[in-house]
């Protein structure tokens, strides 16, 4: 296999590569380049996201922000195993898409990713080709990037080439309804901007995905699913399922680094009677060892399951039903955050409606719990000028903390809405980052005195209405 040599399907009496390469040419993308260019930024944005920096940041800020330990977990093991599963689902989403883009190549290899990657994450792989940070990786990166960019302004192009299209229309509809007989040249700079258009549309076609092969598009994204994987392991080592014993001594991927991997390894267990085992200076395959062998394999025919297997339970499934995510509530309560954050600014005033809207958002026992606070502790007199200051301060004090989880999880739905095209391919949020796996009692209250500090402030600075 061309894109991923030492890697290749394995049978029973002994093993055969189905690495050869198809001299046909594949064909072109064409309309199916706006879903490789989403898997390809879905791609990069793991990649970037399983850098030094960014696993830096992970451990030491986000880890333990206070919004995160106070509502999420203090557990930082429990943390990590939610950032790795999220990584590793993302990955096996975009594995199994690069998989069907890979059955319309004419590389046999390329056909068979599926294979492949299964053989991956049995633990199959030539580490001296999956390096993270190589440059022939980097250089991959960028080539993607560049793809991605111009196909994202494809799309833009395409779509306002369709608004242009409609209005001519239009125009023509209404000259003949009208019997409204204008001359050519009224014409001429809306027809000269349309002719614009569908040569930028042209232009764009020929630098961005649309016209690749599926052969070198699938090639790329392969490659990399790869590289992300065996980063992954090696970053989060005992937290990625089914895999027991990982051998960081044998891999290149750290080699020339100066810090090492966050997670300490499972090492391989060796017994030495003359003194310790020295490493091989010859490159090695590294095998990843799973407990579960059906997981890829179904026993009673012994013939290798979709990728789709992987897929079969989602993390964000898996919030409790005492969690924001397990009851559904994770993005309304972020929201309610978000305006009483933009509500506390001195320049915005709550009218009755959208005093009401904001009520509205509650469900029913946090408006029971609101109430009762604010009738319990509410002693703010509007003459009480150092109470409505001090219930500001601890307002500001807790968004601190409380409004940047909210924040996040507005900006993980963003992320992964499935009904705009996007093609970020920045480190994105984690889940855990979110209000998804907070306590929902904690939240609550949290929100509550909020709700009942802006009541406060509302009625000491005399604005249009309170909560």
């Amino acid at each position: 296999m061309g894109w991923l040599p030492g890697i290749g399907y394995i049978t029973g009496g002994g093993g055969h590569s189905f690495c050869t390469e198809s001299k046909n040419k594949s064909c072109h993308l064409g309309i199916l380049a706006f879903e490789a260019a989403k898997i390809m930024s879905r791609l990069v944005s793991l990649y970037r996201s399983l850098s030094n920096e960014e696993i830096f940041k992970l451990r030491e800020e986000i880890l333990k922000s206070q919004g995160v330990v106070f509502l999420n977990s203090r557990d930082e093991k429990f943390l990590l195993s939610l950032a790795c599963k999220e990584m590793l689902e993302d990955l096996d989403r975009a594995a199994a898409t690069v998989s069907r883009l890979g059955k319309k190549c004419s590389d046999f290899g390329l056909n068979r990713f599926d294979l492949a990657y299964v053989n991956l994450k049995l633990g199959i792989v030539d580490y001296r080709k999956l390096k993270y940070g190589s440059r022939l990786n980097e250089k991959r990166l960028r080539k993607m990037q560049r793809l991605i960019s111009a196909t994202s302004r494809l799309h833009a192009a395409l779509e306002a080439l369709t608004e242009l299209e409609q209005l001519t229309q239009q125009k023509t509809r209404q000259g003949k309804n009208k019997k409204i007989h204008l001359m050519k040249s009224n014409f001429d700079p809306f027809t000269a901007k349309l002719m614009n258009q569908r040569k930028m549309v042209h232009h764009f076609r020929g630098i961005s995905l649309w016209c690749k092969t599926f052969d070198k598009s699938v090639g790329l994204m392969a490659r990399i699913v790869c590289v992300v994987y065996v980063r992954i392991c090696a970053i989060f080592g005992q937290y990625v399922p089914n895999l027991t014993s990982f051998s960081f001594q044998n891999m290149g991927c750290f080699k020339n680094q100066t810090d090492m991997p966050m997670i300490e390894p499972v090492k391989e267990q060796f017994t030495s009677h003359s003194g310790p085992i020295t490493m091989s200076s010859k490159a090695t395959l590294v095998r990843f060892h799973s407990q579960k062998t059906n997981l890829f394999f179904n026993e009673k025919d012994d013939r290798v399951l979709s990728i789709e297997t992987f897929l079969k339970k989602s993390l964000f499934h898996s919030a409790g039903p005492l969690t924001l995510g397990g009851s559904g509530l994770a993005l309304r309560y972020a929201n309610v955050i978000l305006l009483a954050e933009k509500y506390l600014d001195p320049t915005e005033s709550i009218d009755h409606i959208d005093r009401e809207s904001l009520y509205q958002m509650l469900p029913e026992n946090l408006k029971v719990l609101v109430r009762t606070k604010l009738s319990k502790n509410m002693k703010c007199a509007e003459d009480d000028f150092l109470l409505a200051i001090g219930w500001r301060e601890a307002m500001t004090e807790m968004l601190g903390w409380l409004a940047p989880v909210a924040r996040d999880t507005v900006k993980w739905q963003m992320e992964r809405s499935f009904e705009k095209m996007k093609f970020h391919s920045k480190p994105s949020v984690l889940l855990l980052q979110t209000l998804h796996f907070s306590d929902k009692e904690k939240t609550e209250a949290a929100i509550a005195e909020l709700l009942v500090g802006l009541s406060c402030v509302y009625r000491h600075e005399n604005r249009q209405i309170y909560v």
